[in-house]
């Protein structure tokens, strides 16, 4: 059964606009689905509504017969107007797959993963598993130049708990390019950025300036350093650490903002921090 919903949404590049990611998996067993989903907004520039794509297997979790769940990979990402931004959010996406493989589009990469749910079952049918992949692309922020993504990856493929991955995509809307931290910064800056970093990191984590972080923390050497999964907000420079990251999987993610008045000085002139204040 093949399920659509449109209406058109836009962006608005004056105002920010907030979006709440709502995650969950809704289906009927052995369908395969693809929607969208759209938040209206006015705009004078880009146009994009959601889209999605649903995959269920036809195959059961478990051969018991009042277990009916089965296996679902569900990929959400927003469609422009511009073809590049959405090549940019497709082959970022698509990559996250890790899987050595060449997809071509996001439903190529949900039916493998299900594909492999049920090579999974055909060999392994005493060991019930319901396995699943949420793969959500939503608008963090946007202003004039510039569009954040963050883009939700939550994987279960056997195993104590799901996989999941917060990342954020940044992308240059005048010139088409993917924003990295290099490009916003003065060369040479990076260990100022660290040092200041790390000081609002042991103020969050309630840590004296000289306690080690061998301890309870994975950084490499036992050092402090900042990774590039990052984001633009009226507050500053907000960076975001995965489960795994730096701290055992328990206690999740981990953020900490470098407020626009600590960059002085790092920020690149004409760049697009140079804009905040």
């Amino acid at each position: 059964m093949l399920l659509s919903r449109k209406n058109k949404s836009q962006i608005n590049m004056k105002k920010p606009g907030i979006f709440i990611l709502l995650i969950s998996f809704m289906a009927c067993q052995g369908e395969k689905e693809t929607k969208t989903t759209d938040v209206t907004t006015q705009s004078d520039t880009l146009t994009f509504s959601y889209d999605s794509v649903k995959v269920i297997s036809k195959l059961p979790a478990s051969k018991e017969k009042e277990i009916r769940d089965t296996s679902k990979a569900v990929i959400s990402f927003p469609v422009f107007s511009d073809k590049g931004i959405n090549d940019f959010v497709l082959n970022k996406v698509l990559r996250s797959a890790d899987s050595g493989k060449n997809y071509k589009s996001y439903q190529d990469y949900a039916a493998d993963f299900i594909k492999g749910f049920e090579d999974f079952q055909k060999t392994e049918s005493e060991r019930p598993q319901n396995w699943f992949l949420e793969i959500r692309n939503r608008i963090e922020t946007q202003k004039p130049g510039y569009i954040s993504f963050l883009s939700t990856y939550i994987n279960y493929s056997g195993g104590a708990h799901p996989n999941s991955v917060f990342t954020y995509l940044n992308y240059n809307t005048e010139n088409h390019q993917e924003i990295l931290l290099d490009s916003l910064l003065i060369p040479g800056t990076e260990p100022r950025l660290n040092s200041i970093a790390e000081q609002i990191f042991r103020k969050n984590e309630k840590l004296s300036p000289t306690a080690s972080l061998k301890d309870g923390y994975f950084f490499d050497n036992d050092i402090f350093k900042l990774n590039n999964n990052f984001t633009i907000t009226d507050k500053g420079l907000k960076f975001l650490y995965n489960p795994y990251e730096i701290k055992a999987y328990v206690y999740g993610t981990t953020e900490l903002i470098i407020p626009f008045k600590d960059l002085k000085g790092m920020v690149k002139p004409n760049s697009l921090l140079s804009s905040y204040k």
